[in-house]
């Protein structure tokens, strides 16, 4: 609805960058570059100066941004509105999942979500969590869930569910059939883990620090950047690693691989990520509202506490 020109305009000024902003906007970027000129020659003025492959903002652009930014605030808001009198959730969203989420726990949410608002078109980012941050920060995605902490206070987090993190080992394995293992026990062996950027490894690692022992204690022989990746890796003898149990309902049905809890125990958290911005889509709204839901049933499902997820800004 509101112009195309602006819209552009507006993701590049934010993004500094042609090329994030045609990714932002699903363009290309010789169509982005098209839109930016197309508007520069209708006020006559450069909205950017390009040098040195450096892209920034003229006085012009500076005060076209300012106005953009309050444009879509009002466009928002008023779309908003009026989807709050009809009652109508449409539209696109994107939406942003750490590896582990998007492989576990998303199919069943976003199925479930689907077949409520069949009208909402939604697109998934899959990548670790430091690029799902990154891409919440960036306005690339208009939610993010997450693994792990996250350390920006200009974002708003809430915290869905905990995750406990488990030791796997083969069947054979001289760990094998313990009710429960300490680092100290794992450390002679060779571990695999994930690549630098996973929340799995972020969380590994804080665990090794509160224990005093460090970030390389660990005698690490692969990282590989998926958790099918590891559970096969494990499966064939390489060596054991540290996953979300969540990850493991079928190896452990099928007897492939042991999950053994870590002694003190290991929980990380499952977070909803997103902007503190005054309005959001009423889809992303919707969606919120039904993972919190979702999540309140998988603990209650699990024994565990429920209730609605907390919520903070960091």
């Amino acid at each position: 609805m509101a112009d195309r020109r602006l819209q552009v305009f507006y993701t590049v000024a934010r993004l500094l960058s042609f090329t994030k902003a045609a990714e932002a906007l699903h363009m290309t970027q010789p169509a982005v570059t098209f839109q930016v000129r197309q508007l520069e020659e209708h006020f006559n003025t450069r909205l950017f100066d390009r040098t040195h492959n450096r892209v920034s903002l003229t006085e012009a652009g500076r005060a076209a941004f300012r106005y953009a930014e309050r444009i879509f605030e009002a466009y928002g808001e008023m779309e908003n509105a009026i989807r709050e009198i009809t009652g109508d959730v449409s539209g696109a969203l994107t939406l942003g999942a750490s590896t582990t989420i998007a492989e576990y726990m998303l199919p069943a949410l976003l199925g479930n979500f689907k077949r409520k608002h069949p009208e909402v078109n939604i697109r998934l980012k899959v990548a670790n969590s430091e690029g799902i941050v990154s891409m919440v920060e960036n306005n690339i995605i208009d939610l993010g869930v997450v693994e792990g902490p996250v350390s920006n206070r200009n974002l708003h987090v809430e915290v869905c569910q905990m995750d406990q993190l488990v030791v796997i080992v083969p069947p054979g394995h001289p760990l094998a059939g313990k009710v429960s293992v300490t680092m100290e026990e794992v450390l002679p062996y060779p571990f695999i883990c994930r690549e630098e950027g996973s929340g799995t490894r972020e969380v590994i690692t804080d665990y090794l620090n509160e224990l005093g022992m460090g970030r390389n204690a660990l005698t690490v022989c692969l990282e590989l950047g998926s958790p099918e990746a590891i559970k096969g890796a494990v499966e064939a003898g390489m060596g054991l690693s540290i996953l979300s149990r969540a990850t493991l309902d079928k190896e452990l049905a099928l007897k492939r691989l042991e999950g053994i809890p870590l002694e003190p125990g290991l929980t990380r958290q499952f977070a909803f990520v997103h902007q503190r911005q005054k309005f959001r889509l009423r889809a992303v709204e919707e969606l919120l509202s039904f993972a919190r839901n979702y999540c309140d049933g998988q603990a209650s499902d699990d024994g565990g506490p429920t209730g609605h997820p907390s919520s903070v800004s960091v």
